[in-house]
């Protein structure tokens, strides 16, 4: 990456341990990484090979074993409840299941004042509320009108994913971790969600963080890919180096396990 670019967050020996003796697992190990501001960055790797995990330190739901994370330059501080929601102004997430990340007993307007309220808008005149929770809805093709009083799980499931989107349109967080988030939804959502996130990106100045199985979701979105398997970063560097030209074995792997329509497919290994 070029030497203008700001760094917005970056680990040295990031490690996470489950468990202790015989039972100890060891989910992230010693991983180091620089994410750029505005970058569009993939973590890819298959179930179990610690990338959620490392979303979730990433976030701050859980804690490092070892190492430390920098944000903005600045080892991290998120010893406190006041420091944790401050950093979570910065960064927030999309993930994979939309029906687990909303409160049910929480309508759709309450999902979306909390995002002002956090933003500091708590104080502001109900019609200017309405206005940004109905701008905020049509920027992902929804209709507040048609939503208010409404709950989440009343919403089919890409309904739920852009209501997650149209939450980060309100917070405008400087990082974005979307952990699979088109996973759960058909083909055509799905291009409407990368194209809503890459939007928001350009729009606010958002640096995109896709936690991922799909390697052609990676080449297809992201300015620098990060491959990990078992718990470490077996190669990293921009999308065309890592995918066109991959040196691990583990990647070219995860390449060839990628169906192609113009050649027959090999079943044999399912």
């Amino acid at each position: 990456m070029s030497d203008e670019k700001k760094l917005c967050l970056s680990g040295k020996g990031v490690t996470k341990v489950f468990g202790v003796g015989r039972r100890k697992t060891v989910a992230v190990d010693h991983v180091d990484f620089n994410f750029y501001e505005g970058e569009i960055i993939s973590i890819v790797g298959e179930s179990g090979s610690g990338k959620t995990t490392l979303a979730k330190m990433l976030l701050g739901l859980i804690n490092e074993t070892e190492g430390d994370i920098y944000f903005q330059g600045e080892k991290r501080d998120i010893g406190s409840h006041r420091k944790k929601k401050k950093y979570w102004k910065s960064i927030q997430a999309i993930f994979q299941d939309p029906f687990s990340a909303y409160n049910t007993f929480n309508k759709i307007d309450t999902v979306l004042l909390d995002c002002i309220r956090m933003r500091g808008g708590g104080r502001l005149p109900h019609e200017q509320k309405v206005a940004m929770m109905t701008e905020a809805c049509s920027f992902v093709n929804l209709k507040f009108a048609e939503l208010t009083n409404k709950y989440p799980f009343e919403l089919s499931g890409g309904q739920q994913q852009r209501l997650m989107i149209a939450r980060i349109f309100l917070l405008k967080p400087k990082i974005l971790l979307a952990d699979e988030p088109t996973s759960m939804i058909d083909a055509c959502s799905r291009a409407t969600i990368l194209d809503m996130l890459m939007q928001l990106r350009d729009e606010i100045g958002m640096t995109p963080i896709f936690i991922t199985h799909d390697i052609g979701l990676a080449y297809y979105v992201s300015d620098s890919v990060y491959i990990m398997e078992h718990g470490r970063f077996v190669e990293s560097g921009s999308a065309d180096e890592v995918i066109l030209r991959p040196k691990e074995p583990y990647t070219k792997r995860l390449l060839n396990d990628v169906p192609k329509i113009y050649e027959e497919w090999d079943l044999s290994t399912v």
